[in-house]
């Protein structure tokens, strides 16, 4: 038996593995970020150091606002650049991360996918279909993976609860969904002038609450219906506060309806205190994710039974962590995943469906 035969393809493969963008596995992810007016950046920024990214520059044209998070973080000036072009060119990270406007999602992609870079960016990837088919044109003729991340993906709840559904059929078939995200509203919560202007801007967030915290319910009702389109959307948006936001919703319910289910998402500024927590009702019984950590199953003629859950494991419980990991290799992705492409496309035709539907007051169909 020639061994060799057999050898060299497995051989091949390990340093493939070793090997991702012409750097070992070992290797912190050099990236860079576009953009600080989105607030969660302070995510990264503040960020202890694990050992697998490094942060490289900075783009920002707002000079005032960049060198204030400099300061108060001990970056050096010399990280900070006013252009995207620029700090790809003199940098050359890996991966840049966009803590933009929504709407800003397509330029940053535009940048970076012709240079091969990966992207992250804040949710949701974007409110408009045009920007969508452009990005994914971007990313399929570039080969870059194109993520959205999102505060609730790395909750330890929401994946015990996709298990109990998928893995344990603890609660039976699913048939409702029901979503509170929201809180007081932005400027209640003292979000920093940067970030509330173009959260309460039209055209760089595409609306007020039905984008902020609708998004959240889109992207995880996809997940845990593993990829299935609603076939139709209706919204109902309000503006409870005119006064305090003139131009977008503050109060938006979003109805999703599939064929054996229908998903509420609730999406507020106008909360007594912050939410994101989830009903998830199947054939069977009942879970209730109050938070990051607890839940509660409740099954037919039984006790309800509530746990608490610790932090999710390395790379799965970190953003940064998890794109490390995935661009270097050491995992694959999922299909549907809550930071996927194939899951926030969706996610945006949702969006966009609810915006057409709040403003026309009729029922978008999606899928015949």
């Amino acid at each position: 038996m020639n061994i060799t035969r057999y050898l060299l393809p497995l051989i091949f493969m390990f340093c493939s593995n070793l090997l991702t963008h012409g750097q070992s596995i070992h290797e912190p992810l050099r990236v860079a970020i576009h953009g600080l007016t989105h607030t969660h950046v302070h995510w990264i920024l503040g960020r202890e150091d694990r050992g697998d990214i490094e942060l490289v520059g900075i783009a920002e044209e707002n000079r005032d606002l960049a060198k204030r998070y400099a300061g108060q973080y001990g970056l050096p000036d010399s990280m900070l650049y006013e252009d995207l072009a620029t700090m790809l060119a003199e940098t050359q990270p890996e991966a840049v991360l966009a803590f933009n406007s929504i709407y800003g999602h397509l330029e940053t992609v535009e940048a970076c996918a012709p240079l091969g870079i990966d992207v992250m960016v804040e949710k949701p990837l974007t409110y408009r279909l045009d920007h969508l088919e452009r990005m994914e044109a971007l990313v399929e003729k570039h080969n870059i993976r194109l993520l959205t991340n999102y505060e609730t993906t790395w909750y330890p709840t929401l994946h015990r609860a996709y298990d109990a559904i998928h893995e344990e059929k603890a609660i039976g078939e699913l048939r409702k969904l029901v979503f509170m995200t929201g809180h007081q509203g932005p400027q209640e919560i003292g979000v920093n002038s940067e970030f509330l202007e173009w959260l309460t801007d039209p055209e760089q967030n595409g609306a007020g609450a039905l984008v902020d915290f609708g998004c959240y319910g889109a992207n995880i009702a996809t997940w845990l219906m593993k990829g299935e389109a609603p076939l139709s959307v209706y919204a109902v948006s309000q503006q409870i506060k005119p006064e305090i936001y003139p131009k977008v919703d503050d109060e938006t319910t979003i109805i999703l309806t599939y064929p054996k289910a229908q998903v509420i998402i609730q999406a507020s500024w106008n909360w007594p205190f912050n939410r994101k927590d989830t009903e998830i009702y199947g054939q069977t019984g009942k879970i209730y994710q109050a938070n990051r950590s607890d839940w509660q199953i409740h099954k037919q003629n039984q006790k309800p039974k509530e746990e608490t859950f610790a932090e999710l494991e390395d790379p799965f419980d970190d953003p940064f962590a998890y794109m490390a990991a995935l661009i270097r290799g050491k995992i694959k992705e999922e299909p549907y995943s809550l930071s996927s492409l194939e899951n926030n496309r969706l996610v945006v035709e949702i969006l966009a469906a609810a915006i057409r539907s709040a403003e026309t007051g009729e029922t978008i169909r999606l899928r015949e």
